[in-house]
Parts: structure tokens; C-alpha cells; sequence
């Protein structure tokens, strides 16, 4: 899999995963607010929301009440993106599932952020129940929400296939 080893691919993915992202919003977003579609019955519909919110409706003026919400919400992507892709490049070129896990994380932070430059929140629409002693159904997401569960998943196994051994002392 010579093709994992260079990072045109992986900027290729970053980009595909932002532009689905995008169309995905763009088409939820042509509706009404409030419409919800079954897709498959009750387990799957598409309902559109927009949070204005972090995940899980967590609010950043609850933490810094001065700060604009775009100011906060752009300097935290620029920061996240910068130390992904500072790992990235730390990262042996064998590693292609961390690799690949941050550019889809990093193409998720990207999407999310371009909803709050375009339309000043995040547009939501995946609609799933979650059965739990918390939700009810799980939160409404988008395609970026799960590049970067996805990407963070990737990472985790990442780190398992591709643990460094320990250095031989001398």
C-alpha cells in the first residue's frame, strides 16, 4: 500500500471528507427547520438541528462569557489542526491508521468550523437512538462529528498496532 505513504492521500482525504460534509449540510440545511425524515423506522432518521453549542450542547460563554463564540470556536480549530498535523508528521510513515485518523479529525474540525464561519453555528441532522440510562437518543450529528469519532477510533487502534518498542539501553 505504497499510496499510504505519501501525503497527497491524505490531504485528498481531509478534502473529500469536507466536501461530503459540506454537500450533506448544504442539503439539510434547503429544508425547513424542523423536518425529520425515518429512515430506517425509528433507529435512523434525519432531522435537522442546528447547535450553536459545542458537543453535546456544551456552551463556551459558560467558560469564557467574553469571547465571541466564532473567535473561540476559530482559535480552537487553528490550534487542534496545527497540533494534529504536528503529529502527523511525527508519526512513522508505516502508522497509515493514526495517519489517516488525523486527517479524517482533521477534515471534521474543518467542517464543523466552516458551518460557524458560513452560518455563525453547526447544522446536525443524523438522528439515532441510543439505548442508555442517559439518552434517550443519542444527540443529533453530522458527517464531521464522525469523521472525528472515526479518526479518534483509528488513533486509538493506531496506537495499539504500531506501539513503539522500548529503546535498547546500553
Amino acid at each position: 500500500m505504497r499510496f499510504l505513504d505519501k501525503k497527497y492521500f491524505y490531504v485528498a482525504i481531509v478534502v473529500v471528507g469536507l466536501i461530503l460534509d459540506q454537500v450533506t449540510k448544504l442539503w439539510a440545511d434547503s429544508h425547513s427547520l424542523g423536518w425529520s425524515i425515518s429512515i430506517i423506522g425509528d433507529f435512523l432518521r434525519f432531522t435537522l438541528v442546528y447547535n450553536e453549542n459545542a458537543a453535546f450542547s456544551m456552551k463556551p460563554q459558560n467558560i469564557v462569557p467574553w469571547v465571541p463564540t466564532t473567535v473561540f470556536f476559530g482559535t480552537l480549530t487553528v490550534i487542534a489542526c496545527a497540533g494534529a498535523v504536528w503529529f502527523f508528521k511525527s508519526l512513522p510513515k508505516e502508522d497509515y491508521l493514526s495517519r489517516l485518523g488525523i486527517a479524517l479529525i482533521i477534515s471534521g474540525a474543518l467542517g464543523n468550523f466552516c458551518d460557524r464561519l458560513r452560518i455563525g453555528k453547526v447544522i446536525d441532522f443524523i438522528d439515532v437512538i441510543f439505548i442508555d440510562i442517559i439518552f434517550e437518543r443519542w444527540p443529533t450529528f453530522n458527517l464531521a462529528d464522525s469523521w472525528v469519532t472515526i479518526g479518534i477510533s483509528l488513533l486509538f487502534i493506531g496506537s495499539l498496532k504500531f506501539k513503539p518498542k522500548p529503546a535498547d539501553k546500553p
